[in-house]
């Protein structure tokens, strides 16, 4: 089997922000993928179509794009257990459980970097034997589908690595239904206070309701002056 630790680690950084020092790599990104030769030709020359891209575009213009495609929204996050287990409390325990994993195999995570997170995925994976990287990549490609899915509607030229990823995995990058994202202003927005003062909630919504307004005693008059 085709070794893949250059191609795995350069898919990776093809992912990360797009930085100086990222933008400075594109080119030994692609030799990488290139001389390995683990995917096929045609996704080899979308990725490299995809770096010479990052190097022309404005630095401000790329690292905006980055962040609108990758940050906002949950279709397209590049955090796994995001389109799993979302807010709920089943992610903690789900992390724990991938950082010991990688404990086991040897790889310790800084403080800032989370195990769910698709570039420390493949970091992962490339230290494992092709095999092994394959079949833990493949556990979730259903997962990589549905990124892989929202990027194309979104016309985004990342759709060729995650592409690149599944095929990495011995999967079929392949369109299915997606889940559209909430707006950011609605699922940010807080609750408007009172409900606005609507009606609603009132025993009697559409009457007229009295207000009662208690007057402090003297004696509570005295202790505040």
């Amino acid at each position: 089997m085709k070794q893949t630790r250059y191609t795995l680690r350069a898919l990776a950084r093809l992912l990360a922000y797009p930085d100086d020092q990222l933008r400075s790599e594109l080119g030994l990104l692609v030799d990488a993928i290139d001389e390995e030769a683990a995917l096929p030709a045609a996704r080899r020359a979308e990725l490299r179509a995809l770096a010479i891209g990052l190097q022309r575009l404005d630095p401000m213009e790329i690292e905006s794009r980055y962040v609108e495609t990758f940050d906002r929204g949950r279709a397209t996050s590049l955090h796994l257990f995001e389109h799993v287990h979302g807010d709920s409390r089943d992610r903690g325990p789900a992390m724990i459980d991938l950082a010991q994993t990688y404990e086991k195999a040897g790889l310790f995570l800084s403080p800032e970097e989370l195990p769910d997170h698709l570039c420390v995925v493949l970091e992962f994976a490339s230290t494992q034997p092709p095999q092994v990287a394959k079949s833990f990549l493949g556990e979730v490609a259903h997962i990589l589908n549905a990124i892989f899915s929202a990027l194309l509607q979104r016309e985004s030229p990342y759709a060729a690595v995650i592409a690149a990823v599944l095929e990495m995995a011995g999967e079929k990058p392949q369109a299915v239904p997606i889940t559209q994202d909430e707006p950011m202003d609605e699922s940010w927005a807080e609750p408007q206070a009172f409900d606005g003062c609507s009606t609603r909630g009132q025993a009697r919504p559409g009457e007229a309701q009295p207000i009662h307004i208690v007057r402090p005693s003297r004696s509570a008059e005295r202790a505040a002056a």
